[in-house]
């Protein structure tokens, strides 16, 4: 990669990301607000008979059709002066349409939401930070604003020139813990080099159903999208290589079933890998609903903490080091295996 004029935005490495393949990938990142624009255009008579929404997509061919059914919906949309009513209304020739153009939630999601971000580490190159469970990191179809990524565009204004605001790994909405994110241009592309040479280390702390025959392991599997659920990831013999160690911590037998608390050093970052490897060998996350994990020891998302992070910083090559201790839910849960 280069740096300046020549670079070019560097492929996210992905411990835990929902869909890394989804959403926008902007290095620039917000447009000022205008006011929408209004256009009209009366029915023609070739157009009679016509869906109300397919004459939209007439009118305005650059928006998709949902979203133009989306401004209906909206009342964005008006036929003769009153509401439009529904898409598969058939229109009449000579009736007069006019169209709100709001702008899709996706142009709009790369702005600046300030938010109180918990800082672990920060100066002009590098931003470390603990992410709470919830907070999604980068806009996407569902969570179009009040992301990570939308705080950091608050948060300093370099951001707004960098791309993805800087974020060169991500977490998934409901993974907590240390996250790093490169505040420069010279920083995100020394952190994505050194994340793909794999020295940066990355330790999570998992809870999982069952307990592993081996106190330590490694996990050497593929992983690709799964063909059969498209949401999910999946080892499958077509995906990118792929290795998480783990270290069994302890373990917990109860009345819904027998729980182990898990160490897992990444070695890749895939989508998902640490809840695809483990799932793939019989030990789903708890609560993680997507690879098969149930709620149990109160807690209600999937039971995964970036625990620690250790890396050179990108300028200085300081070697750095953090710990995040595990929110409350995790803890509570944690200490109910540990005892």
């Amino acid at each position: 990669m280069q740096e300046g004029a020549d670079y070019r935005e560097p492929p996210l490495v992905d411990p835990d990301v929902e869909d890394s393949a989804a959403g926008p990938d902007d290095a620039s990142t917000h447009a000022p607000d205008a006011e929408p624009e209004i256009r009209t255009v009366v029915v023609s008579p070739a157009q009679h008979g016509e869906r109300l929404d397919k004459v939209l997509v007439a009118l305005a061919p650059e928006f998709s059709r949902s979203h133009l059914q989306q401004l209906l919906e909206h009342g964005h949309v008006q036929v003769d002066g009153a509401a439009g009513g529904a898409a598969s209304r058939r229109v009449r020739g000579g009736q007069r349409l006019q169209l709100e153009l709001v702008p899709t939630d996706e142009s709009r999601a790369f702005r600046p939401q300030a938010m109180a971000l918990q800082l672990l580490f920060e100066d002009e190159h590098l931003l470390v930070i603990n992410k709470p469970a919830g907070l999604v990191v980068h806009p996407a179809p569902g969570n179009w604003s009040g992301t990570l990524l939308n705080g950091l565009l608050a948060h300093h204004a370099a951001a707004a020139h960098l791309p993805r605001a800087g974020i060169v790994h991500r977490l998934d909405k409901d993974t907590s813990g240390v996250m790093m994110v490169g505040k420069s241009l010279p920083a995100v592309t020394a952190l994505v080099r050194d994340i793909a040479a794999r020295v940066v280390s990355r330790r999570y702390l998992a809870l999982a159903h069952g307990v592993p025959n081996q106190a330590e392991f490694s996990i050497e599997a593929p992983i690709g999208r799964d063909p059969a659920v498209r949401v999910r990831m999946a080892v499958v013999a077509s995906g990118k290589p792929a290795r998480t160690d783990v270290q069994v911590l302890a373990a917990h037998e109860g009345e819904q079933g027998s729980v182990a608390a898990l160490r897992c050093t990444l070695h890749t970052g895939r989508t998902h890998q640490i809840r695809v490897h483990l799932a793939w060998k019989g030990h789903p996350l708890v609560a993680d609903a997507v690879y098969g994990g149930k709620p149990v020891l109160g807690v209600q998302r999937q039971a995964l903490h970036a625990a620690e992070l250790s890396l050179a910083h990108p300028i200085t090559r300081q070697p750095l080091a953090f710990a995040c201790p595990p929110p409350p839910d995790f803890e509570q849960a944690w200490q109910q295996v540990n005892r």
